[in-house]
């Protein structure tokens, strides 16, 4: 059993697809300037392995103890998968514009048509047109913030853009999984998500036991970059509350 998951739990961000630290810049200082440095880790799994299951298994093999996983989009379903694997190992969950679906029909052929871009060199063509599906209209005019992601997606580069796709692609449904999270959850949306939709987030909500959801406004789907400090502040406000009671792993 662990007794207050925010001081004797490992914190692990997660990055979403093609993403790294930069993801979480704003989330991790805060979370290291309130817990210490050694106690706060942004992992870099989805990198190293070739699919979801995998992501997680090296995740949990990387790591000792109690976890307190907050994975966002791609992360929260490494996350989701890293608590089916060892459950008794994750202390608390937060799920930031994430989902437990698996890719409809639809969104695989998305998904392959933009790896058939990446692989002749496209790439920034594929991001440009995805834009409005990633950011708030209101944050999606701010050339600095499109700059800054366009430069962390460049950084992973197309092979990673291609190969974290298939994993996504080939992903499991999770939600018959759902209702068997015994940790406390956080799940967090933009109002304005398009590719993990308020809808989405509020299904997992629903069906985790106690699940708490919070929906940010004027939000997109990368609210750790659009609303930082909101997303910062309600990640701390959790575990703060999460630290006032005794908490046993799912």
């Amino acid at each position: 059993m662990t007794t207050a998951p925010a001081t004797s739990a490992t914190l692990v961000l997660l990055p979403g697809l093609a993403c790294d630290a930069a993801l979480f810049e704003h989330q991790a200082a805060a979370l290291r300037e309130r817990y210490g440095t050694a106690r706060v880790q942004v992992t870099d799994v989805h990198t190293r392995a070739a699919s979801l299951p995998e992501m997680a298994a090296q995740l949990l093999a990387e790591t000792r103890g109690a976890l307190v996983l907050i994975g966002c989009s791609m992360g929260g379903m490494v996350a989701l998968e890293a608590l089916r694997q060892a459950g008794e190992r994750v202390a608390a969950l937060a799920l930031l514009g994430s989902s437990a679906r698996a890719d409809v029909a639809a969104m695989v052929f998305l998904r392959r048509e933009a790896i058939k871009r990446f692989e002749a060199g496209r790439m920034d063509e594929v991001l440009r047109a995805n834009l409005p599906a990633a950011f708030h209209p209101r944050h999606a005019g701010d050339a600095a913030l499109v700059e800054s992601y366009f430069q962390m997606i460049r950084r992973a580069g197309a092979a990673q853009l291609i190969a974290q796709n298939r994993a996504v692609m080939a992903r499991a449904d999770l939600r018959p999984h759902l209702g068997a999270i015994g940790c406390p959850t956080l799940v967090m949306v933009g109002e304005a998500d398009a590719l993990t939709p308020p809808d989405e987030a509020r299904e997992m909500a629903e069906a985790i036991p106690g699940a708490r959801l919070v929906q940010l406004p004027e939000c997109g789907h990368m609210l750790t970059l659009e609303a930082p400090q909101r997303v910062s502040d309600t990640l701390l406000a959790w575990l703060d509350g999460l630290d006032a009671q005794p908490v046993t792993p799912a």
